[in-house]
């Protein structure tokens, strides 16, 4: 499988998960995410939020590019599930 039908596929499920949250699990999400990356700026610097978007506006990413989207999907996906995964509670 390529690159690209990857980051597609995990494009997919990440909108589908996203579709059938509800705004509070959205809401714990977005704080997961941001405090994975607090914790990974205070380790390893600052992220570049202008380069990241230009990451997601490309039109054709190269490998590298794709395997960040790709691993950035991923790490989305893991926190829906975590968030919405029946408990109500948060695995994290």
């Amino acid at each position: 499988m390529t690159e690209m039908s990857t980051f597609d596929q995990t494009y997919e499920l990440a909108d589908m998960l996203m579709e059938k949250a509800t705004k509070e699990q959205l809401a714990e999400c977005a704080r997961l995410l941001a405090l994975n990356l607090a914790h990974h700026q205070i380790n390893h610097g600052e992220v570049p939020v202008d380069q990241t978007l230009a990451l997601l506006r490309a039109f054709e990413p190269d490998k590298e590019h794709l395997d960040l989207l790709i691993d950035g999907m991923v790490n989305l996906i893991g926190v829906l599930l975590n968030v919405c995964g029946g408990s109500g509670q948060t695995k994290h």
